[in-house]
């Protein structure tokens, strides 16, 4: 498979993006591993400077540090395609985004919200591309507008993600069985507004799919609707290079279709997991005590949250399922095997 994805310059041998999957899921081991493979291998933001440097103080200063340490590592491991995942909902967004830029990173996504003040941060002559992650027609023509009218800024790319995806859905919980939200809809619209941006502004606009993707039939798929490229989590978890424990890996490919579970996050949004004893104690209504020394997400009142999420993450990512539990997409029963990163690139590419 050729690709013929190209953001603003970036250009990737095969169309794949690796999601980014926070809190020690991918980091430089995942990312650089798929930017080899001829993807866009891509760093997760969310939780960094909690899983090395938990006893700090300054969380906000060993974030920075640490996402910089990791690009780096990663630069030092490929000569591919990296890119960066910077949550909206993030409280130090603006500063994780200046730092990537800094560093010059080659794409930055951003989702979790809408990206819309993202381009403020460009600096002159810089060559990071910037790509929001939507959910809906709706979410894409805003932030096009916004970019265009305050900026003149047009998106380099539109990650669709579909809900069928994993961790935090960008939908309310009764509608993620909807034929309104399905990928299958939404795409095909987000890729008329790009023709349409193409036409009239002469930019091209790559749209990426995101969200059920584990082999060559759903690449073809979603290709068929118009789809630039894809971009896939849960199937690169069960490699190899994945930076996430073993007992994080097992969990997945152990995982039977019926234990895939939609669950309502402490941030205030829906997500998809793997059932565990942990969420069963939680939604039976047993709170997990904590104290918040991270103030990580905008949205989570962590006065009433049950568990603390960051925490939770962070445990599950060391393979201490017995205190978190792991996200994954609704297609992760699929998955029955650790593999490498180049055995899922084949098998995504048919």
């Amino acid at each position: 498979m050729n690709s013929e994805l190209s953001i603003k310059g970036h250009s990737p041998r095969l169309p794949i993006i690796q999601g980014g999957m926070a809190v020690g899921i991918s980091l430089d081991g995942l990312s650089s591993a798929v930017a080899n493979a001829g993807g866009v291998g891509v760093i997760a933001t969310a939780g960094l400077g909690m899983i090395t440097r938990e006893k700090r103080v300054d969380f906000g200063r060993a974030y920075i540090e640490e996402l910089i340490r990791i690009i780096r590592a990663a630069r030092r491991k490929t000569d591919g395609i990296i890119g960066v995942n910077i949550m909206v909902a993030l409280s130090n967004y603006r500063e994780l985004v200046m730092s990537a830029i800094k560093e010059k990173v080659d794409v930055i996504f951003s989702g979790a919200g809408l990206p819309l003040n993202l381009p403020s941060y460009l600096t002159e002559g810089s060559r990071t591309a910037l790509v929001p992650i939507v959910s809906s027609l709706r979410s894409a023509s805003v932030v096009f507008r916004r970019w265009l009218g305050k900026w003149g800024y047009i998106p380099d790319a539109f990650v669709v993600e579909g809900p069928k995806a994993g961790g935090h859905l960008g939908y309310r919980e009764e509608d993620l069985d909807s034929e309104e939200v399905a990928l299958e809809k939404t795409l095909p619209a987000v890729r008329e507004l790009t023709d349409e941006i193409e036409k009239k502004h002469g930019k091209r606009v790559p749209v990426i799919a995101a969200g059920g993707i584990v082999d060559s039939a759903d690449v073809d798929r979603v290709m068929s609707l118009g789809a630039s490229g894809v971009q896939v989590g849960t199937a690169f978890v069960a490699t190899e290079e994945c930076d996430a424990d073993i007992g994080f890996k097992e969990a997945i490919i152990s995982a039977a279709k019926e234990d895939v579970v939609i669950i309502r996050s402490p941030v205030g949004l829906p997500g998809r997991a793997v059932i565990n004893d942990f969420l069963r104690d939680v939604g039976a209504g047993e709170k997990k005590p904590f104290n918040c020394p991270y103030h990580c997400i905008v949205t989570c009142d962590f006065r009433e949250a049950p568990y603390c999420i960051a925490r939770a993450l962070i445990n599950a990512s060391k393979g201490n399922l017995k205190e978190g539990f792991a996200f994954a997409g609704s297609e992760a029963y699929r998955i029955n095997k650790i593999t490498t990163v180049s055995e899922v690139m084949k098998r995504l590419t048919g």
